[in-house]
């Protein structure tokens, strides 16, 4: 018997994916927006789930707050839902006007994805979700075939995007992942939070980045937005971007969320791109009680900023892949 399992379930008529190892670790994955539901990890003598995720197929299907949403082909906001690439404009809202205006996070939220593949050893369970929706549509006339794997082994868990072009033409695309932490029973305030960044991004009333290097502003010239130095969060509201991150071990960049009375702490990486940081007070019912540590290959509005131009195309026929993760302590 090997030490992981990978197995098909559901809740309700939603169906799941659930991997799970011998220490008592387990990730439960919707198929339905390849979301994750929950990641369990021992603590003191019994699991504790560090997710915030959906608990039930009403909440799946409602995506509610966009819990641990996959991201693609952006993240983020686009600047009146209007942008150009290649020499064309683009509308993804033809028709709408005034604040209505508004689109975000890409096009798979809803999507339900395939289980291409599904597997376990004595090393990991793993599966590999993949949808073909991301096909054109009203402001975005490009084909992108999107596989989403997790990996659950002995440091926690890994996921990685695959991007593949199979249009006729380059592409715009990134991928972003919207993830909810916790480090804790409780409300964030008495969470701690260590951000390896240089930059804040600056953002106007409606999220978007300032234009050109305006967007970039040193942490060293907004001391309330620097945890370089691990911090308590305290009364804070968030909802930024952070840019200029820097490596740390085995080239993995990690956001640290802790709980002090505990003494627990997740450390959240990726291997590029900037990380978004959302204190969710505007959610309603569970605000504060966890963290958005989201992961991002590029900034909102990365399709309308020219510094992104070459991060953003994918060529015809070309994959890009984006690796991020929770490591977990260890068991």
């Amino acid at each position: 018997m090997t030490r992981y399992t990978a197995e098909h379930a559901s809740i309700g008529p939603q169906a799941i994916v659930v991997l799970t190892d011998a220490a008592g670790r387990r990730a439960r994955i919707a198929c339905h927006g390849a979301a994750l539901l929950s990641l369990e990890t021992p603590r003191n003598g019994t699991l504790f789930d560090v997710a915030w995720g959906y608990r039930n197929a009403a909440e799946i299907i409602a995506r509610s707050g966009s819990h641990f949403a996959i991201l693609a082909p952006f993240g983020g906001r686009v600047g009146d839902a209007r942008y150009r690439f290649g020499g064309h404009n683009y509308d993804l809202e033809p028709g709408v006007e005034g604040a209505a205006r508004e689109f975000r996070h890409g096009f798979v939220r809803d999507a339900d994805f395939g289980v291409e593949e599904l597997l376990a050893n004595d090393a990991s369970a793993q599966c590999t979700l993949a949808t073909s929706t991301i096909r054109p549509r009203p402001g975005y006339r490009f084909s992108i075939d999107l596989a989403v794997g997790f990996t659950l082994d002995a440091s926690g868990l890994t996921l990685q995007a695959r991007m593949r072009n199979v249009g006729d033409r380059a592409a715009p695309c990134f991928f972003g992942w919207h993830a909810y932490f916790r480090a804790g029973e409780g409300s964030a305030d008495a969470w701690t939070l260590q951000i390896p960044a240089r930059l804040a991004i600056q953002t106007d009333a409606n999220l978007i980045p300032l234009p050109g290097d305006a967007a970039y502003v040193p942490l060293g010239r907004t001391p309330a937005l620097d945890f370089r130095a691990a911090r308590r969060i305290g009364s804070m509201v968030l909802d930024n971007g952070f840019a200029g991150l820097e490596d740390g071990d085995g080239g993995r960049i990690r956001t640290r969320l802790a709980d002090p009375s505990s003494g627990f702490a997740i450390d959240v990486w990726q291997e590029r791109g900037v990380m978004h940081a959302f204190t969710g007070d505007t959610l309603g019912a569970g605000a504060r009680s966890a963290v958005a540590l989201e992961p991002m290959e590029c900034m909102a509005d990365a399709f309308n900023r020219p510094e992104c131009a070459d991060n953003i195309r994918l060529e015809p026929g070309a994959e890009r892949v984006f690796r991020c993760g929770v490591e977990l302590p260890r068991t």
